[in-house]
Parts: C-alpha cells; structure tokens; sequence
C-alpha cells in the first residue's frame, strides 16, 4: 500500500485540515485535537495491533487512520467523524493509495465516534480503543480552571493513563490515574461511560477484555 504512515504523518495538506480543525475546537472550548493527538492515537492504535499479532499491512493502516481521525473538524465538530472519513478518502486516493485499503480506513474514521459509530474490523477497533484512552493533563486548551467544564476537570486530573496489551492473555488494560481533588472517579463515568463501552466492545472485536483501572481500583 502508498502511500505509508510517515507520508501521511509529514503530508501538509493533512497537517493542516489537523491544526485548523484544533483552532476552531479551542475556540469553542474543546480538549485538544492537535497533531500531538493524531500522533498519539496513531502510535497507540498501531501498537494494539502489532502486539496482538496482526500483519504489518494492518498495523500501517490503524497508525493512518489513527493520525487522520480528526480532520473533519475543520468543517464542523458535529458529525465530525463521517466528514473525516470523506476527506481522507478524497486525499487517500488522490495520494495513490489502493481503494481496498482507503475503504478499511476511511470506515474506520468514520465509525470512531461514540454517538455514531462502533468497531466493525480490527482497524476500527484499535482506533477507537486507541482514541476513546488518551486521556491527559496537556489536552486540557481552557486557560481558566475556574471556567473548566467536566471533559477538561477530567483530562486535567489525569495523572497517568496507560494502555497495557496482554496477547497471552488476551486483555487490553487501561490504568488511570486520578486527581481526586479535581475529578472523582464517578465525574469521570459520567461523561466516559459511553466511550469504556465502545472500547468494551472494541477489545471483543480483537478477541480481547477490555478492563479499566482507576486509582487502584477495578471497575471494569
């Protein structure tokens, strides 16, 4: 397949869809969508496919997905994942890539998204699992704490977030850290619940559990 996650990654017309779709979520007072995110998800969803066995085709597919996911939020963060999804089709394609390979892609993008979308192969499921667990402090773009609503009270207490793989085992194990003076553990299900179920149902996907650690403490 052409072209590769490194062209991808460097390709400025991407690059671009990604940061102008950041401004307007900052604006708009959303967590942090960069290509500090794009990377993260792409690196992670790759890993998650790699560690559990799957051939290295596969692997580059869930990175490019993973690093494309967002795009759409440069025409709207509504609906955002289906307009993701037909971007990067239009930029895959114009780039060379086979359309068996942009399709696998493009329906993963477009299925990310929690209200819409649920995994349907192992590239969906490494993304969605990949991007429903980067949860961190850095993410957080609202300079005022006091005018913090709860996705930044809970990215903000994230002290540690880890994705652990265990192939032999057949787990993916999320471990959260939290700052409880910040966020409890209950605030976090509140706006998270959704996403721990798609990732419950993206690990199924992959032939795994899905289990979430949250200050020491099993809760799924």
């Amino acid at each position: 397949m052409k072209p590769g996650y490194e062209q991808i990654r460097n390709d400025r017309e991407i690059n671009l869809l990604i940061e102008q779709g950041n401004r307007n979520l900052k604006v708009l007072g959303y967590t942090e969508h960069s290509r500090k995110h794009a990377v993260k998800v792409a690196e992670t969803a790759g890993r998650i496919l790699k560690e559990l066995g799957y051939r290295r085709r596969q692997v580059e597919m869930a990175k490019i997905a993973g690093y494309m996911h967002d795009i759409g939020n440069t025409v709207n963060r509504y609906d955002h994942a289906h307009s993701s999804a037909v971007l990067a089709y239009g930029i895959l394609k114009e780039r060379g890539m086979k359309l068996e390979d942009i399709l696998t892609i493009t329906s993963a993008i477009g299925q990310h998204d929690e209200e819409t979308g649920t995994a349907v192969d192992a590239v969906s499921a490494a993304l969605i699992l990949a991007d429903k667990t980067d949860v961190r402090r850095n993410r957080v773009q609202n300079p005022v704490p006091a005018n913090f609503d709860i996705h930044d009270r809970v990215n903000y207490a994230a002290l540690s977030s880890n994705l652990e793989i265990d192939p032999e085992k057949k787990v993916i194990h999320m471990r959260l850290e939290l700052d409880d003076s910040i966020c409890s553990v209950m605030d976090y299900f509140e706006i998270f619940l959704k996403r721990m179920l798609m990732c419950r149902r993206a690990a199924e996907m992959l032939g795994c559990r899905f289990k979430l650690t949250a200050n020491g403490s099993k809760i799924c």
